[in-house]
C-alpha cells in the first residue's frame, strides 16, 4: 500500500475552500485518498497561514514547515524563479512534499517520487494554492 505526503504552497490569506479544492483535485489525480496521507508540509513563511492550519487539523495530518534553505536543497522537476524571488527557494510544494516523505522518496530520483508534481488552483477567492504529492511505498 502506498502512503502519501502533501506539499502546500499558497497566496497569503487564501481561503480554506481554495486549498481544499486544490488538495482534493491533486489527490484524485494521484489516485489517493485523504486517509493515505501521512503528513502535509510547507515553508516556514506559511507557519501562520490559517487555511493550511485548518486543513491539516480537519484531516488530522501533521503539518511540517521547512526553512527556505532546506527546500532549496531538494531537486525538483519544476523550479520557479518567481517562487524564489518571493520565498528564497525555487520550490515550496514539490520540495516540501519530498522532504516530508523522507529520504527514500527524495534521495534516489526525486521527480519519480512525485505522484503529482505541481497542481495549481485558483479559487473563487481569487487566490492561488499549489499542491504536490509524493508517494512512498509502505
Amino acid at each position: 500500500m502506498s502512503i502519501f505526503t502533501i506539499g502546500l504552497g499558497c497566496d497569503r490569506g487564501v481561503a480554506l475552500q481554495t486549498v481544499r479544492e486544490a488538495v482534493d483535485a491533486a489527490l484524485k489525480e494521484a489516485g489517493a485518498r485523504p486517509d493515505q496521507v501521512t503528513a502535509a508540509a510547507s515553508i516556514t513563511l506559511k507557519r501562520d497561514e490559517q487555511a493550511l492550519l485548518a486543513l491539516a487539523r480537519e484531516h488530522g495530518w501533521p503539518l511540517h514547515f521547512y526553512e527556505a534553505h532546506e527546500l532549496a536543497g531538494v531537486a525538483v522537476p519544476n523550479p520557479s524563479e518567481t517562487v524564489r524571488r518571493y520565498t528564497g527557494t525555487p520550490s515550496v510544494s514539490e520540495a516540501a512534499a519530498l522532504l516530508a516523505a523522507g529520504p527514500c522518496a527524495g534521495a534516489a530520483a526525486p521527480s519519480s517520487a512525485l505522484a503529482v508534481e505541481k497542481h495549481k488552483h485558483r479559487g473563487a477567492d481569487g487566490r492561488n494554492a499549489t499542491v504536490s504529492i509524493a508517494r512512498k511505498d509502505a
